[in-house]
């Protein structure tokens, strides 16, 4: 082993999406927050990202031009800018290149498989080329970075910057694995001469798939939740990929999110009509009553007010709520959602909005100032998932005090500890199966204990509001995968 040495160990954090850049969906809300956890926790942290066309004017303007070069791509040399942003005190790192990334949208595109070929080899000639770019680990994030621990182990290992590089993968996903056709090896990916490479890639005969690269290359798996980690598997979580995860358990983590608790906070939050505090819940009434008086419900405080934020997809168990509407709506219990998605659920929400009045509201948009005022206002947050790797909509509604009623999967069952009657424990309700029925009698129960046990509800509100999401343990816990990978640099603590 190296000698010992005592020194903040060198995180190059890589994702396809960071908070307040680029967001998508829940990575770009890690990438922006994770990082900063890190550092705290004792790192040199570092996020490099592409630099989209989409980025405000206001971040693109403030980059300092740190590095340009020619990036090896197959055949062909691409050009690569690498531009600096200090956010917040987190050093974030752009690849700059026009023609992949001055776009409309992040992601979609006929050439995505390209692009973020692209983005992985840009990585390494980043470390290999930019000394602030030198790093222990290259944390990776889902497809989009996926080839990175590949390229590096393929093309790298001579340099010697980038040979003593460890890398992590992190699937915060399954379902997007990032498959082309095989005619990329020789085309974009300059693989198809080296056996191994091309083997590990291939997913069948003529076809080749990131994210199972990557879950062979990388040192280390790691993935958003600890339930999630033993669910990927399974053949029915696994999405084909099932055997890796088994092969490679031995080096899988599952560590839960956290999320940012100074933006979710009913405190301070200013998207919210009346702030409120755990010691003092009054003030989320008068959430309650503004919210159903600005979607157009019934203002009535004895209504049980269930709400729904997010994407709009059949993951999302959205057939079990329709399926379930009318059961719903006829027990007295409002309904608000808020997300866009699918054109099938979108459509049947509209139809809902309009059949049941005032006791139930459909809003098809994206609206981070709504989504707030929901959680605040909401009595119960309803996920009746199909599979969720993490979720973070059930930890923003527990800091608001709004009680989760979710199904038993992922992160949802790592995050959420159902009501136990017998000792009062619980931060909300759950049940196991894909249901409705199920589903609708785990509401019906949550609604009972806020018709009749106020004082039950308020201990759980209570209890939820007290649960910790910050990214301090998940922090620690990424922090022990990186010493694990480098034993000889001896864990750096601010405090000493």
């Amino acid at each position: 082993m190296a000698d010992r040495v005592r020194r903040k160990i060198r995180i190059l954090f890589a994702a396809s999406e960071a908070v307040p850049f680029a967001k998508t969906g829940g990575l770009g809300d890690v990438a922006g927050s994770l990082p900063r956890a890190l550092k705290r926790a004792g790192a040199k942290v570092a996020v490099i990202l592409p630099k989209y066309g989409t980025i405000p004017e206001s971040f693109r303007g403030t980059m300092k031009h740190v590095a340009d070069f020619y990036v090896p791509l197959a055949w062909r040399n691409v050009y690569c800018g690498i531009e600096r942003l200090t956010f917040q005190g987190l050093d974030f790192y752009f690849i700059d290149n026009e023609d992949y990334f001055k776009r409309d949208s992040l992601y979609g595109y006929f050439d995505d498989g390209e692009r973020f070929a692209f983005f992985s080899k840009a990585i390494c000639e980043a470390i290999e080329k930019v000394p602030e770019l030198e790093c222990d680990v290259l944390h990776c994030n889902d497809w989009q970075t996926a080839l990175a621990p590949v390229f590096l182990r393929e093309f790298y290992q001579k340099s010697p910057v980038c040979s003593r590089v460890k890398t992590i993968f992190t699937v915060h996903n399954v379902k997007f694995q990032g498959q082309y056709s095989d005619k990329m090896l020789a085309d974009v990916l300059g693989l198809d001469g080296i056996p191994a490479a091309a083997s590990q890639l291939r997913c069948d005969i003529s076809s080749i798939n990131y994210m199972k690269a990557a879950l062979l290359y990388a040192d280390m798996i790691s993935t958003v939740s600890p339930t999630y980690a033993r669910e990927l598997q399974m053949p029915f979580y696994g999405e084909g990929l099932d055997d890796i995860f088994r092969e490679r358990s031995w080096c899988l983590h599952g560590i839960l999110n956290g999320i940012d608790t100074i933006k979710w906070n009913p405190v301070s939050d200013t998207n919210i009509p009346v702030n409120f505090s755990k010691k003092d819940l009054a003030g989320k009434a008068e959430d309650k009553a503004a919210l159903q008086k600005e979607l157009g419900l019934r203002v009535d405080a004895s209504c049980p007010l269930v709400v729904m934020v997010g994407r709009l997809t059949n993951q999302k168990g959205l057939g079990l709520v329709r399926f379930a509407m009318d059961r719903i709506v006829s027990r007295g219990i409002q309904i608000a959602i808020l997300g866009t998605g699918d054109a099938d659920q979108e459509d049947a929400f509209r139809y809902f909005d309009k059949k049941y009045g005032d006791m139930m509201c459909a809003r098809i948009s994206f609206d981070d100032g709504l989504a707030h005022r929901m959680y605040a206002a909401g009595d119960m947050l309803l996920m009746p998932s199909e599979f969720e790797p993490c979720g973070l909509a059930q930890m923003f509604a527990m800091r608001y005090g709004t009680l989760p009623v979710v199904r038993e999967t992922g992160g949802l069952a790592d995050s959420v500890e159902p009501y136990n009657q017998f000792t009062g424990e619980g931060t909300g309700f759950s049940f196991t199966n894909m249901n409705a029925d199920e589903m609708s009698d785990c509401l019906f129960r949550a609604c009972e204990v806020f018709w009749t046990k106020k004082e039950v509800w308020e201990k759980l509100r209570h209890q939820a509001m007290n649960a910790d999401f910050s990214w301090h343990r998940a922090a620690n816990e990424y922090m022990d995968m990186y010493h694990d990978l480098h034993p000889e640099i001896i864990r750096y603590n601010k405090r000493r």
